[in-house]
């Protein structure tokens, strides 16, 4: 998900990033409809099969979205220099619900670019993504987080997932592999070396506003080692579960920044509330006492 737009979509959450997210994740479209009210612009370009492949260029890596973070309980651990990269997954796409909102990189979203979202490909940096099944290929740049759930590996901008039909059903079996720019095989990235992945606090999203600073009930959806990142996630976040916008805030302690919802005033309602989001998200948020 955009990482950060936090945190990923016909695909899912959140997500993102973290931008972005991500790609946050999101379930494939329903048949013949679109998740929620996520779909094609009102006004697309007139030709978008003659919008142009990304460009592969040596860019410094964004320190931020180098950090290691934690989304839904599960940690990840970004690369912080530019490498060969090749797997096979499952690729989803976000369009018009998070057009112009941040992806990971501190960019806008947009949808008619050939972007994209990967949980740990580092940001910026360019990949060729194939449709397995009809062979079409596209080369994105990947400037988000996101999406957070197994077996899907990446998240396609609009256009990009139109260029090699992951359109029409929601998802495809890829392949991704990222394009190294001449002379960038030595690259280092600008981000500081990987620190271990944060500890994981039991989290989730929660359901009832207070004060952020309030003990009681809540649920974590992410962690993250910079403000940036969980603001971009939590701004995702707040789009793909509209219904706990309310209750979702940033929460600051020993180093990390945790995207919480709550409190709530006792843990089955919580735990109602961790199902739900599990059934719309595709990964289920932790329950806990702050």
């Amino acid at each position: 998900m955009r990482g950060s737009i936090l945190l990923g979509t016909a695909a899912l959450v959140l997500a993102a990033m973290v931008s972005g997210c991500g790609t946050a994740p999101k379930a494939p479209p329903r048949p013949g409809g679109y998740y929620l009210d996520d779909g094609p612009g009102t006004n697309p370009p007139a030709n978008i099969d003659a919008i142009p492949d990304a460009v592969p260029r040596a860019e410094p890596i964004n320190r931020g979205t180098a950090r290691p973070y934690v989304v839904m309980g599960k940690s990840y651990t970004p690369m912080t220099a530019l490498a060969p990269y090749k797997a096979r997954g499952i690729a989803t796409w976000y369009g018009r619900r998070y057009h112009g909102k941040p992806t990971s990189s501190g960019e806008p979203y947009d949808m008619y670019a050939m972007t994209a979202a990967h949980t740990t490909l580092p940001i910026p940096s360019y990949a060729r993504v194939t449709n397995l099944k009809n062979g079409k290929s596209v080369v994105v740049r990947v400037n988000d987080r996101g999406p957070f759930v197994d077996g899907r590996i990446i998240d396609l901008s609009y256009t990009a997932a139109h260029r090699i039909g992951v359109l029409a059903g929601g998802n495809a079996m890829v392949e991704v592999q990222t394009i190294l720019p001449d002379g960038a095989g030595s690259m280092i990235a600008t981000a500081p070396p990987a620190e271990p992945p944060p500890p994981v606090v039991a989290a989730a999203p929660p359901a009832a506003p207070a004060s952020a600073d309030a003990g009681g009930v809540y649920l974590q959806l992410g962690a993250f080692g910079s403000r940036e990142n969980a603001e971009n996630f939590l701004a995702r976040m707040k789009i793909q579960i509209e219904w706990l916008a309310s209750a979702l805030h940033v929460f600051s302690r020993d180093g990390l920044y945790r995207v919480h919802a709550g409190p709530y005033p006792r843990e089955a309602e919580a735990r109602r509330d961790a199902d739900r989001i599990g059934q719309s998200l595709g990964v289920r948020p932790f329950v806990f006492t702050r």
